[in-house]
């Protein structure tokens, strides 16, 4: 969440930000904020006096009891019933009015960094880097959705019989690849230097709004709405938000977690081969890095992070290639996102596996998270995530790039971890 201060004092910066992030009717919603703002103030300083004088009143009232001077004390207790009136009429207002600011600023995204080039789509994102040799694949290759049906590792309609759409069933080498992924994903960061976490996959409204799921991406959760519970969509969430409302000391900083969970998005629902088999589920399984730090350090924590994604691709041997997302395919919550993607050989095409992205305060804001600085004050702290890595389309990508004639063979750091060098 942007800060009121931010708003006011750099309005112009403020404008063009949201600008390059295709914001519609940015003018008119700053200012709307801005004289809520003002209301807020002016309310304030009105319900404050009125408060003030009451309390006057009422050290006078005694005196005069005291005095015995009856008539005068009833005086001025009638200007104090008339005073309580307006002051609570100003402080019914006033909460109004927070309330409608609060609301307001929960829809305003976050402000891209400046290095974030401008444009409305994917089409306009930044190729910073490519790695890797995209391979030669024998003839009569097949799209991933082909082998899981010839080697029998994943069913999509078992998965359809139980729940819907969106739910594959792992079997067998299937389930044992799934294990071993995320088994390897996490001893990664934890070689790394991350801290392993097991959050809960549900989380209460204070923790969607915290990481700001909530408002902006609602309808894309599962709501249980018998407990007002939601179901993650991603781990950033739960291990993000065990720093709602604390100050941490600045020598804990930075602050690196990491976890494995399963993660469950409604979106999934159109059609064609783009989000055919693996391409795009409604649950599927993801480690998450998640880090905290001071806002001096943060650009250089992601490119960190950064590196750490990308030395895990080099050891699966997928081909890959860095994007800076441009102002209007990034995320609402962010300041700057890399996408990293692998190349899909069967489907001749990237599909992207890991976003990581710096919000710099705006999570921070929402969630009350600080620190104190030398002087003492308490400051905003800067929040960042990466997927390191989600599942499903890197098994699609080593299920196509590595398909023989005699079976798929798996990169080797994975031998160890599946029991087995190869599929079928």
């Amino acid at each position: 969440m942007l800060q009121v201060s931010v708003l006011k004092e750099q309005t112009d910066r403020v404008l063009a930000g949201l600008a390059k992030k295709n914001y519609p009717n940015a003018e008119a919603e700053v200012q709307h904020i801005l004289e809520l703002d003002q209301r807020r103030k002016h309310l304030q300083t009105e319900h404050d006096q009125s408060q003030a004088e009451a309390n006057k009143l009422a050290q006078q009232i005694g005196g005069l009891m005291k005095s015995g001077d009856k008539a005068g004390a009833d005086e001025l207790k009638a200007r104090t019933a008339t005073l309580k009136t307006h002051t609570k009429a100003a402080a019914d207002e006033l909460a109004q009015v927070e309330k409608d600011l609060q609301s307001a600023l929960y829809l305003l995204p976050n402000l891209p960094h400046e290095s974030v080039p401008q444009g409305r789509s994917a089409d306009d994102n930044e190729v910073v880097r490519e790695v890797g040799e995209q391979p030669t694949l024998p003839e009569g290759a097949l799209p991933h959705w082909d082998l899981i049906k010839k080697y029998d590792i994943i069913d999509f309609e078992l998965g359809n019989k139980i729940t819907g759409a969106g739910f594959p069933v792992y079997k067998g080498q299937g389930a044992r690849l799934q294990r071993a992924l995320i088994n390897f994903f996490l001893d990664e960061a934890l070689a790394a230097g991350y801290t392993e976490i097991q959050p809960p996959i549900l989380i209460n409204e204070a923790s969607g709004y915290g990481t700001g799921q909530l408002p902006d991406k609602e309808g894309q959760m599962y709501h249980a709405t018998a407990d007002d519970l939601y179901l993650i969509p991603t781990a950033e969430v739960p291990i993000t938000n065990l720093y709602r409302d604390e100050v941490i000391a600045a020598d804990r900083l930075p602050i690196r977690n990491t976890g494995y969970t399963p993660c469950f998005r409604r979106e999934a629902g159109s059609w064609g081969a783009h989000v055919r088999g693996l391409n795009r589920l409604h649950q599927f399984d993801k480690v998450e890095i998640v880090e905290i730090d001071l806002p001096e350090r943060s650009y250089a924590t992601l490119e960190r992070m950064l590196d750490h994604i990308e030395g895990v691709l080099q050891k699966l041997e997928l081909p890959y290639r860095v994007l800076r997302l441009c102002g209007g395919d990034m995320g609402f919550t962010s300041a700057l996102t890399y996408d990293l993607e692998v190349w899909s050989a069967a489907q001749g095409r990237w599909l992207e596996v890991s976003s990581c992205s710096n919000f710099e305060t705006y999570q921070a804001n929402r969630l009350k998270l600080r620190y104190k600085d030398q002087n003492g004050k308490n400051q905003l702290l800067h929040t960042l995530n990466g997927s390191a890595l989600a599942l499903p389309r890197i098994v699609a990508a080593l299920l196509e790039n590595n398909q023989t004639a005699e079976g798929i063979r798996l990169p080797q750091v994975l031998h160890r971890y599946c029991g087995f060098e190869q599929i079928g």
